[in-house]
């Protein structure tokens, strides 16, 4: 992790190829190597089923098929190239690697965009979207029928949505908003991870309490973990961003897939 990279003078082969062998948080520090991993996958869009919305997401398959299919959902900035270049490494790993867009097609780049975007989205469009994706899936030849729900922050949050509302086999939050009530987290099929930090002033330690004793309550298995770090830690483009926490989290997630869909 934190891995340096001279890019000056490659070509995009050599990009892709630099892209290719690089530490996962090396490329998502570097804006050229993202954007050269995030454009090898293919954009896709469908009609949702409730509302007949279009949506758009960014598949990567992985050099087998059928495999079991990981759907990723953005922070607040949108889907951006981390968010694909996450997903191209997923497919590196044997998953079919679905980056789903929940703000139509635009990507912030400032708080303020960030914020109206993310407050656009209402429940009922999220819920259909993520839906709507699961089923595809489910029914693409590409996918083996597994089908695991994971994002950050804004999509941390909207992955345990996913889980509420969509069977999903596992889902992965990472310091997303995690307040549903017992009622609501009952409907929860498959099994849950969490990584979450102690110093988030926003997915603080009272909720992330709160959350763990619902989901007892509710008899629903999740695996939490906390870290020494603050909101977004697992960015590498972030101020907060702590290298050796991004790396044990990633690591845990991995190992989350592989037991619960099953060595990709």
């Amino acid at each position: 992790m934190g891995h340096q990279t001279d890019l000056k003078g490659l070509s995009r082969r050599g990009l892709l190829k630099g892209a290719a062998s690089l530490p996962l948080a090396s490329v998502l520090a570097n804006p050229a190597l993202a954007h050269v991993a995030a454009s090898a996958a293919t954009d896709i869009s469908i009609q949702t089923q409730a509302q007949d919305l279009p949506v758009r997401a960014s598949l990567s398959l992985p050099d087998v098929t059928p495999a079991p299919a990981v759907i990723l959902i953005h922070e607040w900035w949108g889907l951006n190239d981390q968010i694909k270049a996450v997903g191209a490494e997923l497919a590196k790993l044997g998953y079919v690697a679905l980056s789903i867009d929940l703000y139509g097609g635009e990507v912030a780049t400032d708080p303020q965009t960030a914020t109206k975007l993310m407050g656009a989205v209402t429940e009922d469009a999220g819920v259909d979207t993520v839906k709507s994706w699961i089923n595809w899936l489910r029914q693409n030849p590409a996918c083996n029928g597994k089908v695991a729900a994971m994002g950050w922050c804004f999509g941390g949050g909207w992955s345990l949505e996913t889980a509420i509302e969509a069977p999903v086999d596992a889902s992965i939050i990472y310091y997303g908003r995690v307040t549903a009530p017992v009622e609501r987290l009952s409907k929860i099929t498959g099994p849950v991870l969490g990584h979450f930090a102690t110093k988030d002033q926003f997915i603080n330690i009272p909720m992330v309490d709160g959350f763990k004793a619902s989901m007892e309550a509710a008899g629903k298995p999740l695996t939490v973990h906390m870290y020494d770090a603050d909101h977004a830690f697992a960015n590498p483009t972030s101020a907060r961003y702590d290298d050796e926490d991004a790396a044990l989290s990633w690591q845990r997630t991995v190992d989350f897939l592989a037991e619960h869909l099953g060595d990709a």
